[in-house]
């Protein structure tokens, strides 16, 4: 049987001064030109805390908005508030900066944090007090340093800065002398993924309702590569996160895959699930520093103030079937394969048609599409458009050529079977899985039947390789019952033949 979707989790992490002093954009005009009136506006525009909390399209991502409420908001979203907006959610939480960087020297293995006690003094307790953070972990969390010790891994030791309200409040030291792949500036963006990633495990593990212990495999399937001079990209960004989490009976691997990442590893998991060979494995990802306030320039330019603010984080669980819990199909997958080419019709035939198509299904017998959920927020004013909003689009006129869907439905098609965006441009995190949490629990509601998770990727942005990629997958209630009264025994009545065949195969050896 297919294996189901236990629980996922969505967590965010606000980061305003790793968008001035770690995103790409920010740091790269910091080199070709160091006197920008641009830089010297970011501080001007970055949101507070509770501005990111209020934010509606944060609030679907942790699970307090539903994308359909989303969706009667009035757009554009970033000058309307939620009023009473709750940094926890039904599905995580947005964390903010200071209680994050205490994650990140839980998260830190080999010494390379340090924070001034003066923070620590200040902010511990709130770290600590946070419900889903376990005492083990706090543990971790060293007393401090005085300031002038990390003033001079900074400017002596080319180490990381670790700002909070615009002050240095800590750094992340290189790990090698001459390593580039250890180098503070991998250090830092690595250890970010990492403990994002922890904050996921946490939660979906809660969500979930399972122990830790339960776990048995996890795949981490973020943007990010660990590793030293001898196997640049080694990993396992997996099992660190794990460690951390507390995950004690898990092994783990990283899946890459640019943004089709997470769709891969979801498939892979629930095959190794199916397969027998584990029981319960958890996909996770952690955020990318390198693409807050990547479109910065734009929001600016447009008056608006630098929504990208936030590292995303995802953990999605998938166990043996349980007969409740919503299926991934393994028999309808979409795959944008080596010879599919890149013409958008190409495109959605390998990812939508072709797996409907084996299972003798049209396009509007998915209830619900989730592509790239991009918020369109950020995105339009950077000129990238409605994303989530062009796949419905070129799904709905797939299905017209098809002889699916009339033409004159093609607008209703985008609403009845389309979601708004919400998800962080963080590269993997919009891909297809910011839905998984409420497909689950639309399919248990009987609000929908079914949904496709679809992922794309730029694989070409690695210089590897011109070609795209993509993969796609259905989720669906669960058929356990149904199997079974097709086969016409039930489980127990399976597992009794089978012992009775053992008993009268040993008989017969007796009898020899």
């Amino acid at each position: 049987m297919n294996s189901v979707i236990k629980g996922a989790s969505y967590v965010l992490v606000h980061t305003p001064d790793m968008v001035l002093y770690n995103g790409t954009t920010q740091t790269t005009e910091r080199i070709v030109n160091p006197d920008s009136e641009y830089l010297k506006e970011v501080p001007n525009n970055l949101r507070s805390f509770k501005e990111a909390v209020e934010y509606w399209p944060n609030q679907t991502y942790i699970g307090n908005v539903h994308p359909d409420e989303l969706a009667q908001v009035e757009f554009p979203w970033y000058d309307k508030n939620k009023e009473g907006a709750d940094r926890f959610g039904r599905y995580g939480e947005i964390m903010p900066q200071e209680e994050f960087l205490f994650l990140v020297q839980a998260s830190d293995m080999f010494e390379v944090v340090r924070l001034d006690k003066e923070f620590v003094a200040k902010y511990k307790d709130a770290f600590a007090a946070n419900p889903i953070i376990s005492e083990d972990i706090v543990e971790k969390v060293h007393e401090g340093v005085e300031l002038g010790e990390i003033e001079h891994f900074v400017n002596e030791e080319h180490a990381e800065g670790l700002y909070h309200d615009g002050k240095l409040v800590g750094c992340v030291k290189r790990a090698h002398d001459i390593d580039v792949n250890l180098s503070a500036h991998v250090m830092h963006e690595n250890l970010m993924s990492k403990a994002s990633s922890v904050l996921a495990l946490l939660y979906a593990v809660r969500n979930a309702g399972i122990d830790k212990a339960d776990v048995e495999y996890v795949i981490d399937c973020a943007e990010e590569a660990c590793g030293d001079m001898n196997q640049r990209g080694g990993g396992n960004f997996a099992k660190a996160a794990a460690e951390v989490a507390g995950l004690v009976s898990a092994t783990g691997s990283d899946a890459r895959g640019f943004c089709a990442a997470p769709a891969h590893a979801l498939i892979e998991a629930a095959a190794l699930v199916k397969s027998g060979a584990y029981k319960t494995v958890v996909v996770t990802s952690g955020g990318c520093t390198a693409k807050l306030g990547m479109n910065g320039k734009d929001h600016i330019k447009k008056g608006l103030p630098i929504l990208e603010d936030c590292l995303g984080g995802f953990a999605v669980v998938i166990s043996e079937n349980d007969g409740v819990n919503p299926e991934i199909d393994l028999n309808m997958l979409g795959r944008h394969s080596v010879g599919t080419g890149s013409a958008p019709q190409a495109v959605i035939g390998s990812l939508v048609t072709d797996s409907l198509d084996k299972a003798g299904m049209k396009i509007p017998d998915i209830d619900k599409y989730s592509p790239e959920m991009q918020n369109p927020d950020i995105t339009k004013p950077a000129g990238a458009g409605d994303v989530p909003l062009a796949n419905y689009k070129m799904i709905a006129a797939l299905a017209v050529k098809r002889g699916e869907l009339d033409k004159k439905e093609l607008a209703a098609f985008t609403k009845e079977h389309g979601l708004t965006g919400w998800a962080p441009t963080q590269g993997h995190i919009p891909s297809g899985v910011p839905y998984i949490g409420f497909a689950r629990e639309d399919i248990l509601d009987g609000k929908i039947r079914n949904a496709m998770i679809i992922g794309k990727g730029s694989l070409f942005l690695g210089r590897m390789t011109n070609l795209f990629d993509g993969v796609s997958f259905v989720i669906h209630g669960n058929t356990a019952e149904e199997e079974s009264a097709a086969a016409g025994v039930s489980e127990e009545e399976v597992k009794g033949l089978i012992a009775k065949a053992m008993k009268d195969f040993a008989a017969t050896l007796m009898a020899e």
